[in-house]
């Protein structure tokens, strides 16, 4: 069993969190999308997940769909009491496993009624809006809607706390405007590093980042750097990059997903990893 202390924590609202998480999305069949092949390795991971020390669980009732908070609450309940789920809504998936938007207040409302049944809980620690204008990337566009539908549920107990995802810098300010936001969470690694600006504004405003994809997008010479810095300090490219990701910046939380109990011990290793300066340095300059 591998501890994850000497990453520290940060906070998600009222709730303090060890800075390497657990995502639960690789739990689900083939593309996110039905059951697991081995339910009884599910459950696995997620319960040595917690017995090593993660109390930062990122799930979502769109994932199967319904399948993976099924297997959280299977798995874990009746909950610990440090331990924070943080689950997302705003999407829906097609009866051919597609992924579509739903923003209505209606279907967001749903959705937290989803989530609340599916992982047997009466309030939710903390609810991200997937926004969904592009499926793969920020993009512009008004969410005072969505996040008024929220901020409603918030109000009526049912959500302790809200955070955005997929979302661009004028989004993040947009949400903030209408009720306190304490989590982001969009693609930013290694090689993609375009919020990086956001990032420390964020951290400023003690709010935290949560980046998905550690190793999404790499192009070949980027990967090349990457192993080389790896070999160098006798660990993986994914301990790299998640290690960089955790030196970053304080308010970074990783929530790295895998359905094997040997990778994810693997992962949380990554906590423990030093890295010298002139490998940040190196790693630094992979941006693309």
């Amino acid at each position: 069993m591998t501890s994850i202390d000497k990453s520290g924590t940060f906070n998600l609202g009222t709730r303090s969190v060890k800075r390497l998480g657990y995502g639960t999305m690789q739990l689900a069949g083939p593309g996110v999308f039905g059951p697991p092949k081995d339910k009884q390795a599910a459950l696995a991971v997620l319960r040595e997940a917690v017995a090593s020390g993660v109390n930062h669980l990122d799930t979502s009732d769109f994932y199967g769909p319904h399948i993976t908070n099924q297997l959280v609450r299977e798995a874990l309940h009746p909950y610990s009491s440090d331990l924070t789920i943080v689950t997302k809504v705003g999407a829906k998936r097609g009866s051919d496993g597609s992924w579509l938007a739903a923003y209505s207040a209606q279907e967001l409302t749903s959705a937290v009624h989803d989530n609340l049944r599916n992982l047997q809980l009466d309030v939710l620690d903390v609810v991200n809006l997937r926004i969904m204008f592009n499926a793969h990337q920020p993009t512009e566009g008004l969410i005072e809607e969505q996040l008024n539908a929220l901020a409603e549920l918030q109000h009526q107990g049912l959500i302790r706390h809200i955070g955005v995802s997929n979302v661009t810098a004028n989004q993040v300010a947009e949400a903030r405007s209408i009720a306190p936001i304490v989590c982001v969470q969009n693609m930013y690694n290694l090689a993609h590093r375009k919020d990086d600006a956001l990032i420390d504004e964020l951290a400023e405003q003690g709010i935290a980042y949560v980046p998905f994809f550690p190793l999404g997008g790499f192009n070949p010479l980027q990967s090349a750097g990457l192993q080389q810095v790896a070999d160098e300090l006798n660990a993986s490219t994914i301990q790299v990059a998640l290690a960089w990701l955790l030196r970053r910046s304080p308010n970074i939380l990783l929530i790295p997903g895998t359905s094997s109990v040997s990778h994810l011990q693997h992962n949380l290793a990554a906590a423990q990893l030093d890295i010298p300066q002139d490998a940040m340095d190196k790693l630094n300059q992979l941006a693309g």
